[in-house]
């Protein structure tokens, strides 16, 4: 089942999608309500909401599919990583190393998205990430899948540039990736997409991304490190994850990003993105995702550090 968050009218509608459009859920529920309900209960909730009458889908503007509690971000992609950096350090294989995003910064699937203030080397990441459907801490991978709601496509939007400047302070990514993270088109149930599993338990999904419509790159989601299950045992380890929280996969290798084929080729080609740039994102089983760049907010450069009295 597909479950999507859409503004219509003024007013923002939580729904399920069918093959007839949207179909709101009863009582006023929120995708989040549905998932801290348990993926059951969640299924009963959409087949009740089948009977309400559809809303065309290209009369509304899809909201990203649920507001999380947390964003976590990881780096699972070996390809990636080795494209980003040249080599892939030991420490890599040793856990799933991520990091946490803005859940303040979530857009559309067709939503504009500006370039943040004083980026020049702007830049996509595609992903997928899982919406956890329990609460739970310090759980076990077999535990873990018991845990997962659904999944979603995840655009963790770029500044590169401030990206590397603060990794070089020995922290963040911070505000290099603060502006925007796109969710959606919606959220989709995992019993959908187990038939995408493999024999070593990893969903093997067809990704690909466009610029202006040609083809940038192309991955397996199976190419993954870990499991999604792995990945949520691992942010639960020692503390908690709760109903909501989203986990992206890190960016797939072959092409997910630019910054990976600049590191790959030694320049940027192809290019930073521009405003009126559209990048394109699809994803086997659970849809696409449509964003165009535009201009941001022109302001001055940020004042540098006062330096320490002797």
């Amino acid at each position: 089942m597909r479950f999507a968050t859409w503004e219509a009218g003024g007013g923002v509608r939580a729904g399920v999608v069918s093959g007839a459009g949207l179909h709101e859920l009863p009582g006023g529920a929120t995708v989040l309500d549905a998932v801290r309900a348990g993926l059951p209960a969640a299924l009963g909730l959409g087949a009740e909401a089948l009977s309400a009458p559809a809303v065309a889908l290209d009369s509304v503007r899809l909201l990203p599919p649920l507001q999380p509690p947390t964003v976590r971000d990881f780096v699972t992609f070996e390809e990636h990583v080795a494209g980003i950096a040249g080599a892939v350090v030991p420490e890599w294989y040793e856990a799933p190393t991520f990091y946490f995003t803005n859940p303040h910064a979530l857009v559309g699937a067709h939503d504009d998205v500006p370039v943040p203030p004083g980026c020049r080397r702007f830049d996509f990441e595609l992903e997928v990430a899982v919406v956890v459907g329990r609460d739970g801490a310090s759980l076990t991978p077999e535990q873990a899948r018991e845990h997962i709601f659904g999944y979603t496509i995840f655009n963790d939007w770029s500044a590169r540039d401030l990206q590397f400047r603060e990794m070089k302070v020995n922290l963040g990514p911070a505000k290099g990736k603060d502006s925007a993270t796109t969710l959606g088109p919606w959220l989709v149930t995992a019993d959908e997409l187990e038939p995408f599993r493999d024999a070593d338990g990893f969903l093997a999904l067809d990704l690909r991304v466009l610029v202006n419509g040609a083809e940038v790159g192309r991955d397996l989601l199976s190419n993954m490190g870990w499991p999604f299950e792995e990945l949520v045992a691992y942010a639960s380890r020692g503390t908690r994850v709760v109903a909501g929280d989203v986990l992206g996969s890190g960016t797939c290798g072959n092409g997910g990003c630019l910054a990976e084929l600049w590191g790959r080729h030694g320049a940027q080609a192809p290019p930073p993105l521009r405003p009126g740039d559209v990048v394109e994102m699809t994803v086997e089983g659970i849809g696409t995702i449509r964003n165009r760049v535009v201009a941001g907010t022109d302001l001055p450069p940020v004042r540098p550090a006062r330096r320490r009295p002797h």
